[in-house]
């Protein structure tokens, strides 16, 4: 009897989570608590690996849905997606050339981002970004993933339109930013030195996506040059149930606290940018800096 052909998938894994945002930022709306509900897909075949997640961020009062001006208005909900795929030059090109040290590959890295959201802003970003990835091993089989991209972006924001700006600005409201740089980081490793009743984890991540202009070429007073956005989550991970029920049930729920930093949120100058700053909006001061802990619980299957 011929053997079973091999999976096409070495790793397959889906992951359904809910955490809260303390203290989210939106920018012009102050501090705003979150909600976010998140669906994430990961999988790793011969030839590279593929990652999906969703997200659903619903916003507390602070940040309200679209014209709605009373102190009864719902918050605003965000729908935002990404996905990442890359293709290994080991795998490529059938060689070990690209593993040396700590380094375990170099890879081709593809991907996209796309959100829609019903605030005042009603953003409805989509972006992509084209590199090569630098695949590292960690201590306990732990992995350290570094990008370097080229990130492009087109979005859309109520504030250009000329109701806002005296008559001056883009009907639309839409925004062509002019491609730009970005860096891409991520980490997870696992606290081998901590007895087996404790099974903690480090994981993080961080992106740097450098000043992309104004997304338009009209001159709109207040719409400044973006700056250099920074956004990053630093993540310790208790694996519940393998604490609970043993190895073979590693990663099934997870619990987890994390803490969140957001610099130039949106590429939003946050020492100039009227949206960051307004003096008439007591509540926009200091609204494109994110600094929040997250508590979130995994759900593995």
């Amino acid at each position: 009897m011929a053997p079973d052909p091999a999976p096409f998938f070495s790793f397959n894994q889906n992951r359904f989570s809910y955490s809260y945002i303390f203290t989210a930022t939106n920018p012009g709306s102050g501090n705003t608590a979150k909600s976010v509900f998140s669906f994430t897909h990961i999988d790793a075949w011969a030839y590279g690996t593929n990652l999906v997640n969703v997200d659903v961020l619903k916003s507390d009062t602070r940040d309200p849905i679209r014209k709605c001006e009373d102190d009864t208005c719902p918050g605003a909900t965000e729908i935002y997606g990404f996905f990442r795929s890359t293709v290994g030059l080991n795998e490529l090109f059938g060689t070990k050339a690209f593993s040396f040290g700590p380094l375990r590959n170099v890879s081709l890295e593809i991907g996209g981002d796309a959100n829609f959201d019903n605030n005042s802003a009603s953003g409805q970003k989509r972006s992509g970004v084209v590199g090569v990835q630098l695949n590292f091993g960690l201590p306990y089989g732990g992995i350290l993933n570094v990008a370097a991209l080229a990130y492009k972006e087109i979005n859309h924001n109520e504030f250009l339109k000329p109701v806002f700006n005296n008559g001056i600005g883009v009907w639309s409201g839409d925004a062509d930013f002019r491609p730009t740089w970005s860096v891409e980081a991520n980490y997870h490793m696992d606290l081998g030195f901590l007895p087996a009743y404790l099974p903690l984890s480090l994981s993080g991540r961080a992106a740097l996506v450098g000043p992309k202009g104004a997304g338009t070429s009209i001159s709109i007073p207040g719409n400044l040059n973006t700056k250099t956005e920074f956004n990053s989550e630093q993540r310790l991970t208790w694996d519940v149930s393998r604490s609970l029920w043993g190895p073979a049930q590693a990663h099934r729920i997870e619990v987890w606290g994390a803490y969140r930093y957001w610099q130039n949120k949106f590429g939003l100058d946050h020492t100039r940018s009227n949206t960051c700053t307004a003096a008439v909006d007591p509540y926009a001061r200091g609204s494109c800096t994110e600094q929040s802990w997250v508590a979130g619980v995994s759900f593995v299957f």
